[in-house]
């Protein structure tokens, strides 16, 4: 929940009525107050599970926000480490938090890498894509990694139909179609947007392997499934534009 120095009901009504990047700026320096920030528990969860998948060199933290995944990267990356955001005051927070990392502002559906990175994560960032989005985000994250590299993302399960937290997540989601349906600029962030399924299959059309391993540390749920797991795509074939991908590359 908030704490006192997470920001007020007037700033939080400010962020939400601007655009997804004005808002971040406004919201950057008590973001970490504010129960939007990557909870710690996740964030040691993914190390723990990438360290098995390692050794890696260059790391990239997509729509990094204010750093808090870049010590995931520092704990599994012997090399560079980066982080991309198109928020300039969110990097700032970052750059405070990790001074040697590279940090670049740009839109993540452009990214400015090509081949540059063996392993990329990203963290509660998703619901700010639609899915159309999400293929080209995909496109440009794999355009980012080298032959074999990965994109790994935790994956929370979906709350139980009919759950408390499943109608706070719908009632979310209707409210910001509601806004975005009579207010400009939009800001777009939705919870149910980003399904397995539907990801997986985005991911493999855009020239990824995908495998995903529950996170032990969140235990399971009543049907025997994960309540939290690490989605992993391995780059594995080049894609042509227009969507179709070459034969899959020796490794």
């Amino acid at each position: 929940m908030f704490t006192p120095q997470g920001p007020t009901l007037r700033e939080l009504t400010a962020q939400a009525l601007s655009s997804v990047e004005h808002g971040y700026d406004l919201l950057a320096p008590k973001f970490d107050a504010t129960p939007f920030r990557t909870p710690d528990r996740i964030l040691t969860a993914v190390a723990r599970a990438l360290e098995e998948l390692g050794p890696f060199d260059a790391g990239l933290d997509v729509c990094c926000g204010t750093g808090a995944g870049l010590p995931v990267l520092r704990s599994v990356c012997a090399g560079r480490v980066a982080g991309v955001d198109f928020s300039a005051n969110m990097l700032a927070e970052a750059r405070r938090r990790d001074p040697a990392a590279t940090l670049v502002r740009a839109d993540a559906l452009a990214l400015p890498f090509t081949a540059s990175f063996d392993l990329a994560v990203s963290f509660g960032a998703f619901g700010h894509f639609l899915p159309a989005a999400q293929r080209v985000l995909f496109a440009q994250v794999h355009a980012a990694l080298r032959p074999g590299g990965l994109l790994a993302f935790p994956l929370p399960a979906p709350p139980p139909v009919g759950s408390r937290a499943y109608w706070t997540l719908w009632a979310f989601d209707a409210a910001m179609r509601v806004r975005n349906a009579v207010w400009r600029p939009p800001f777009v962030m939705y919870y149910r947007t980003f399904r397995l399924s539907d990801v997986r299959a985005l991911l493999e059309e855009t020239g990824y392997e995908v495998t995903h391993q529950p996170l032990p540390d969140f235990g399971t749920r009543d049907d025997g499934g994960p309540h939290c797991r690490l989605v992993v795509a391995r780059k594995v074939r080049e894609v042509r534009e227009g969507g179709r991908s070459t034969a899959p590359r020796r490794r």
